[in-house]
């Protein structure tokens, strides 16, 4: 009887957990993209995203435009660029970033690339080790709202204080982003900070595919 009573508390707990979650994680998700907090930091991060053959894609392009306009506004002295390359392609995000911001007037020497990470993840811990070289630990992460949450997160856990700046035009905008986008990003941010901080990757660009984890070697 008292081995009976045992599991069927922990049923209770598990499912009553199974329940919780998920709502918990859609409201940061949520909380991050409607109501930001950006203040002056040490730099201004773009996070990667596609790039055609040196030209960034609506999306990049998007991050870049915000990553300007903050940086206008004296909120950070520097930018970071952020992203690898695809399979085939002849440049980088970052490159390609990097590109875009000088034509836009950003000077050469206030602008970053690095060109590394195809995921949030990867790109993180790629900028935040940048920075700790630097001596620097104040970074505004610039990409699409509902992104924001995980991506302020894993910035966090490497020792990174960080804000986030959504972007404000582009097909991701917050009036853009449909419940599609925040399921997906809710379900990688629960993934991450229950499994993700435990060596299980959220990788963000795998064809096909939207969420997918893989243990880190």
């Amino acid at each position: 009887m008292f081995l009976f009573r045992w599991v069927a508390r922990l049923l209770t707990l598990i499912i009553i957990i199974a329940l919780v979650a998920p709502g918990y994680a859609a409201s940061k998700v949520w909380r991050a993209a409607h109501n930001p907090i950006v203040r002056s930091a040490d730099v201004i991060v773009v996070l990667g995203a596609a790039q055609l053959n040196g030209r960034p894609g609506d999306t990049l392009e998007a991050r870049l435009v915000e990553a300007k306009r903050i940086f206008d506004l004296g909120l950070a002295p520097k930018i970071i660029t952020v992203g690898a390359r695809a399979p085939g392609d002849r440049t980088t995000e970052a490159a390609a970033g990097k590109a875009w911001l000088r034509t836009q007037g950003v000077p050469t020497t206030k602008i970053i690339a690095i060109e590394k990470g195809r995921d949030t993840l990867v790109s993180t811990k790629a900028y935040t080790a940048f920075m700790k070289k630097e001596m620097v630990s104040d970074v505004i992460i610039v990409t699409d709202p509902f992104h924001c949450q995980r991506a302020m997160t894993m910035a966090n856990d490497q020792g990174i204080v960080s804000t986030c700046s959504p972007v404000q035009t582009g097909p991701n905008m917050i009036s853009n982003s449909g419940f599609k986008y925040l399921l997906r990003e809710t379900a990688a941010y629960l993934v991450y900070i229950t499994v993700g901080r435990r060596g299980i990757q959220v990788s963000d660009h795998l064809p096909g595919v939207d969420i997918i984890t893989k243990v880190i070697p």
